[in-house]
């Protein structure tokens, strides 16, 4: 039972994208996050190259996998039992600097606490989160005015405003990846709602080959602030 590391996109995906794609909704962010790194590159979340791991079972299954793209935290996947403690170790051993984990509640809790012992950093928690199913779709009735159009070049700005003021509503610092709208724009993966001529919300669709979560945003009220619901911006 061991981690293995490596910044090999393909070695990661060779070793772990069939346990990745066996749970695909609870692994959404995951796959979403490896689609952008093929379309976009190794600096497709910033100048930092990610580095990528799974964890064997003594049978020689893969069980769990992780995922660093800074600047953002490490993304874990469910942790198997005993398998926090060596992943710190892997991790620190490298050198790799951490700004937080997303997990699993209690796979966090344990994670933290080694790195703690390791490091001597302090943690606490920050965020919390949860996926969504979505169950029957029921249309509202009478429906909004206006209709739904795919955006274009000509709204770059527009979209870029309304992402950075969303990762600056929920908390998030580092805010959107600075290409993450030219690169949704050239697959038409940005939708605009339009009313009376005028953008009034948007949303990202999938990365290119992808089903996932992702942004939606309406246009805040004059003065006020957007809010919506979504996972993290990748």
């Amino acid at each position: 039972m061991t981690w293995t590391l490596t910044d090999d996109l393909g070695a990661y995906l060779a070793a772990a994208a069939g346990f990745l794609r066996s749970q695909p909704v609870r692994h959404t962010i995951q796959l979403s996050a490896v689609e952008t790194l093929r379309a976009r590159g190794a600096s497709a979340f910033g100048e930092t190259a990610p580095l990528f791991g799974w964890w064997r079972s003594g049978t020689g299954e893969i069980t769990a996998a992780l995922l660093h793209t800074p600047p953002y935290p490490v993304l874990l996947t469910r942790l198997p039992e005993r398998s926090a403690q060596p992943l710190a170790e892997a991790l620190a051993g490298c050198g790799r600097q951490l700004p937080g984990v997303t997990a699993q509640q209690d796979d966090a809790a344990q994670f933290a606490a080694a790195w703690s012992r390791l490091t001597g950093a302090t943690s606490q928690e920050s965020r919390r989160s949860r996926l969504f199913r979505l169950g029957r779709l029921r249309p509202p009735a009478p429906g909004p005015r206006g209709a739904a159009r795919v955006a274009t070049t000509a709204n770059r700005a527009l979209l870029e405003s309304w992402l950075a003021a969303f990762a600056e509503e929920i908390g998030e610092s580092t805010g959107p990846p600075a290409d993450v709208v030219d690169e949704r724009l050239s697959y038409g993966g940005l939708t605009l709602w339009a009313a009376d001529g005028t953008a009034v919300s948007g949303c990202t669709g999938r990365p290119r080959a992808q089903p996932a979560s992702a942004p939606s945003t309406p246009r805040p009220p004059a003065g006020g602030k957007a809010t919506a619901g979504r996972s993290p911006p990748r």
